[in-house]
């Protein structure tokens, strides 16, 4: 039995994560911490990640390797030296970020990525993970987050499509989308696009399983 911990800085990070497990390795078990004041609290701080937020994240972590997990998964994309010093320090089992995996896909691909964001301190942190070789254009989409939290998933998924399709016109060649949280527009925005499009939520249960090596 595979046992893997999904943490979480916003709750709508839960379901798009859980749902790619279940469709692309179901047999997985599954384990979901939460703490939804860490993605607030970042952005109050004008996205600084100080000695607090990351001993945040090592309680986080040691309370998900103390409950037995060959895996850990953190879902929110703006947490990047938070999670890495996690990685390091529990180095025996595969810790990932949300990104990771679907940067490394990303690699693979040809022309300039377009990268699309709804939460602003994701395009601080993310983009320098990237390798050089990767050309990005970075797009943050203003008032998607707050239709999400208001429930209009409608206007969240277009408002996201809409910008996929400016990203195509000026002549980006892939779409990537930088938040779990997003993977549910994924459809949009291929079709508003004609591009293909990443999305951190699928990469991510590859790019684990692979590690794992599992079935």
């Amino acid at each position: 039995m595979t046992r893997i911990a999904l943490i979480h800085a916003l709750a709508h990070s839960i379901e798009p994560i859980n749902q790619a497990f279940a469709r692309d390795w179901p047999e997985a078990v599954r384990m979901n911490l939460l703490d939804d004041s860490l993605s607030a609290d970042l952005a109050r701080s004008g996205g600084e990640l100080d000695s607090a937020m990351h001993e945040r994240f090592a309680h986080l972590g040691q309370y998900a390797v103390d409950t037995g997990v060959q895996g850990i998964l953190f879902t929110c994309s703006a947490f990047g030296p938070c999670i890495e010093r996690v990685a390091r320090t529990h180095f025996a089992i595969p810790v990932l970020k949300p990104n990771e995996a679907m940067i490394e896909e990303a690699v693979q691909g040809q022309g300039r990525l377009g990268l699309i964001a709804t939460f602003g301190p994701t395009l601080q942190s993310m983009p320098p993970e990237f390798p050089e070789s990767v050309e990005l254009e970075l797009a943050l989409v203003d008032g998607a987050m707050d239709a999400l939290n208001a429930g209009d998933t409608d206007r969240h998924d277009a408002l996201i499509a809409a910008k996929a399709k400016a990203l195509a016109d000026r002549g980006c060649t892939r779409i990537a989308l930088a938040q779990f949280s997003m993977a549910r527009a994924r459809a949009a925005c291929e079709e508003a696009s004609g591009l293909s499009v990443l999305t951190t939520v699928d990469s991510a249960v590859r790019g684990l399983r692979h590690k794992l090596n599992a079935g």
